[in-house]
């Protein structure tokens, strides 16, 4: 075994003896979890199961109010014109992405230094909590606070993405990513149609709901309700997932090596590890992905709030007259088995740019379905909202792999919390810029140029173009691949 020790000359060294040599602490989680990788080379499938499961928990709240927001707010008596509506909407909607903002990257610090799974365990306690009250509010400033505090709270994304890659094999670790950003994605087209089905539960479903119980005086606390029984569902899976994170520090020039053989980035990786979180900010091709990934998500939440929004308001001001169920039902349309087969065939970030361009057309073809009726417009919304979603979807999961793929293992969930910091602050604007532009164009029907809603949907291609532009040189950067 001295030999095994010493071993691996020239270039045939193992990941096995550097394990050794790098003198394995079977106190150490991050160490179990590495042996365990080096014996058991299938899928962990019990660890992704739960991962997929607390991934799903934590993207639910994000778009769930979207289908009964506009009638939340109606309620609320906020606004004092049925045009004011959007305006006061958007802030709620902004809310939960500006708490997040604050605190992702000292989430993702936490992570780092304390471990993935407190700071899991923690988002899905403010789920349950905080969730559960913004669906018993009885003013506008309790919805706006309690959005506000779960987003403070909510710093389970940053983490979840380091935690994606650390629990697999080197081959695996592309497969658990993507079916994390699957799972975050069925979570936000999930999240909708609970909102839409199950909010105003009295008016919905008398034979069930009393107009006099707990549902019938809070009408949208039984969505709420809902994602926090499985959020209390995904706290008993956490302890099937185990801790990733190495917690010894005396060899830490070991470990390094390690991951090295493990997980070769690039030449970037051993300065990263060196300077610490503040080589991510000189890390241009982390950068570049991270700005043109805010770019697409800013675009992508804006258009969850005009669409919600478009599609309930009165059709004398553009819209389609819809219920918070219909919302609900089109924001269900969704697939993403597509993506594996898509990615291995196309460059990722050229699978961006087509993506862009299709999204163009697509955009522009919105206002114009308020002329259709009847099964024609749902077939046409279907496809519509079809597309877009699995758009987005290919879009978040190949972002992700690019950004995880620009750093070491030992500053990803701190990437990855600055990933997710930028990102806020740009859904953060997003929804709230979206509800008033959205409120101005209902008052401009008639205008001669971009008339109420084609003025909305203009400006969310505008956003496109410009995520589109910027996936380009000189901007843009791929980590070793500069001549990409």
């Amino acid at each position: 075994m001295g030999d095994d020790a010493r071993g691996g000359g020239g270039g045939g060294a193992t990941a096995e003896p550097l394990l050794k040599r790098a003198r394995y602490r079977p106190n150490c989680p991050g160490c179990r979890v590495d042996r365990r990788k080096e014996e058991r080379e299938g899928l962990p499938v019990t660890e992704l199961c739960c991962m997929w499961l607390v991934t799903i928990c934590s993207s639910l709240p994000i778009q769930y109010v979207f289908p009964f927001l506009y009638f939340m707010i109606r309620d609320l008596n906020i606004a004092k014109e049925e045009e004011d509506i959007g305006f006061y909407a958007g802030f709620v909607g902004a809310s939960y992405m500006l708490g997040r903002a604050l605190t992702s990257v000292i989430w993702g610090v936490v992570a780092d230094k304390y471990g993935r799974k407190p700071v899991l365990l923690i988002t899905l306690f403010s789920v349950i909590i905080f969730n559960t009250l913004f669906g018993l509010s009885s003013s506008y400033w309790m919805a706006l606070t309690t959005r506000g505090l779960l987003g403070l709270l909510s710093g389970m994304l940053g983490p979840m993405k380091a935690y994606a890659s650390e629990v697999c094999r080197k081959e695996h670790s592309h497969l658990a990513l993507s079916l994390m950003s699957s799972s975050r994605g069925i979570g936000l087209i999930v999240g909708p149609a609970i909102g839409g089905y199950l909010a105003q539960p009295a008016d919905k479903y008398p034979g069930i709901f009393s107009v006099n119980s707990i549902f019938g005086r809070f009408p949208y606390f039984l969505p709420c309700l809902c994602i926090s029984l499985l959020a209390i569902a995904a706290v008993i899976a956490c302890f099937w997932l185990p801790e990733t994170l190495h917690k010894h520090t005396e060899d830490t020039m070991l470990n390094s090596s390690t991951e090295a053989v493990e997980e070769p980035c690039s030449d970037l990786n051993a300065e990263q590890s060196g300077s610490g979180c503040l080589s991510l900010f000189t890390n241009w091709p982390l950068m570049s992905t991270i700005t043109v990934y805010c770019i697409f998500s800013l675009q992508d939440m804006a258009y969850a709030e005009v669409f919600s929004l478009w599609a309930v308001s009165d059709r004398k001001y553009g819209g389609l007259s819809f219920s918070s169920q219909d919302v609900g039902l089109l924001l269900l349309i969704y697939q993403i088995l597509i993506y594996p087969l898509v990615a291995n065939s196309i460059d990722p970030i050229t699978l961006v740019r087509a993506i862009a361009l299709l999204t163009i057309p697509l955009l522009s073809s919105y206002p114009f379905m308020p002329a259709l009726s009847g099964s024609i417009l749902q077939l046409a919304l279907n496809c519509a909202s079809f597309l877009k979603n699995s758009f987005s979807v290919t879009t978040m999961t190949v972002f992700n792999i690019l950004m995880n793929d620009a750093v070491s293992q030992d500053l990803r969930a701190s990437a990855n919390g600055l990933s997710v910091t930028l990102m806020s602050i740009f859904k953060t604007i997003a929804p709230a810029v979206a509800g008033v532009i959205f409120s101005w164009a209902q008052r401009r029907q008639t205008a001669p140029f971009l008339p109420g809603d084609h003025l909305v949907f203009f400006m969310l291609n505008v956003f496109t173009v410009i995520g589109l532009m910027l996936t380009f040189r000189p901007f843009y950067a791929r980590n070793g691949t500069s001549n990409h």
